[in-house]
């Protein structure tokens, strides 16, 4: 068995062979961490880098796990958290309770966490700029002070060398978000108590994606989207939309964002009982500025054919579908869906959850919609997920799943 020092001579040759014959960044720094994988025997490793911008920590590169690339989280979160901002290494046994201040980043990874070590990126001067984290020994040991020195040396090595590099973090495409919530809190009083339900969420929504938000219930989700949708107001924070500040819009400037911005698709339909399917979108295109035309909107979802149904006529799926056209109908920048699916059995769900693809792919609106559901999260652009109110991860989907490829 080799001993420690030989062990790091090896690892430090091949780390830097590594750096050296890898021409992208990302490509040499997934052959390192599966290099210092190897050292140390564990099951999976992540490097995670500070996006100024943002004021996030995200990952770039990981290994021994599914692609969580593009996973985000608040640079003061989680163990990850708390090793950059200190820039000392850090070495944990079991699970972090729900409870500890550290949660955050194995959560974003979906890891659970038996034993785990963090070791900070920084310059040569001292100041970090990311970090690395290596989880879970093979043979069920925990990490010891040996393998986190040699964990330590390693990334050390490959600070040097991003430096160097200049290395800079991948931007999105879309320099411009829609919408923006920064620092939002929602407060509601409780008897003599006040109940804050979102404690601070940060939150760009860019045009033309796909936007999932997972939480379990009570973790605040319809409660953003209402403050998104103008159907709530926020005690704190600011809200920005397409560049003008939102946050506390009067009257007649919310009536009008609600009429002409934002489409609605509920869990629950809310179609005029009265009308039929076509009826129910003509009343919806008579109050908008530039409706989609109505029947348009029902050949979209493919329910041409049940233009003069009413409600009452139509099963739960083709209520649902009614309910998307109608969303169509008004031609918004932005359509927000609570739980669409959460009534419907499978065959139906796809049958919805491709129609939004559709919304999406072809016809180029923003759609938001939250589930319960992680397997509708497999479409999505980004995931972002929510926990006891705040922004606990968002994933980048470079490769979303169509929803034909979907199964629960």
């Amino acid at each position: 068995m080799k001993d420690k020092k030989e062990l790091l001579t090896e690892a430090v040759w091949e780390l830097t062979e590594a750096l050296q014959s890898e021409k992208q960044m990302e490509s040499a720094l997934s052959s390192c961490l599966e290099i210092m994988k190897g050292k140390v025997q564990c099951e999976a490793g992540f490097v995670w880098v500070a996006d100024q911008d943002t004021e996030r920590l995200l990952i770039i590169a990981c290994e021994g796990s599914s692609d969580v690339t593009g996973v985000t989280i608040g640079k003061n979160q989680g163990i990850v958290g708390h090793v950059f901002d200190t820039a000392e290494p850090m070495l944990m046994h079991a699970e972090i309770p729900d409870d500890s201040p550290l949660y955050g980043s194995d959560e974003a990874t979906g890891m659970k966490v038996s034993t785990q070590m963090v070791t900070p990126l920084r310059t040569p001067g001292g100041e970090p700029f990311g970090c690395i984290q290596l989880v879970n020994k093979t043979a069920g040991e925990h990490f010891d002070e040996e393998d986190l020195r040699l964990a330590t040396q390693l990334t050390a090595l490959i600070s040097l060398d991003m430096e160097d590099k200049g290395y800079e973090v991948p931007q999105r495409e879309e320099s411009e978000p829609m919408i923006t919530l920064r620092s939002v809190v929602r407060e509601f009083p409780s008897g003599d108590e006040t109940i804050r339900v979102l404690k601070g969420i940060d939150l760009d929504i860019y045009p033309k994606e796909f936007l999932v938000i997972l939480g379990e219930s009570g973790c605040g989700k319809t409660t953003m989207m209402n403050i998104i949708g103008g159907m709530d107001a926020m005690t704190s924070g600011t809200l920005t939309v397409d560049g003008k500040d939102f946050s506390h819009p009067g009257d007649a400037e919310l009536t009008e964002f609600r009429r002409d911005y934002i489409g609605y698709i509920f869990q629950a339909y809310h179609l005029m009982p009265n009308l039929s399917a076509l009826e129910n979108l003509q009343l919806i295109a008579e109050i908008s500025r530039e409706p989609m035309n109505p029947e348009k909107a029902l050949t979209l979802v493919g329910l041409s054919d049940r233009a003069g149904n009413f409600p009452s006529q139509m099963s739960g799926g083709q209520q649902q579908r009614v309910s998307i056209a109608r969303a169509l109908t008004k031609n918004p920048k932005l359509i927000l869906a609570d739980e669409p699916t959460a009534a419907l059995d499978y065959e139906t769900s796809i049958e919805v959850l491709s129609i939004v693809e559709t919304i999406v792919r072809d016809q180029g609106k923003t759609v938001v919609m939250i589930t319960h559901n992680p397997e509708i999260a497999k479409m999505a652009d980004r995931v972002v997920k929510l926990r006891g109110g705040i922004v606990s991860s968002i994933r980048i989907n470079r490769h979303p799943l169509p929803a034909k490829e979907l199964s629960w």
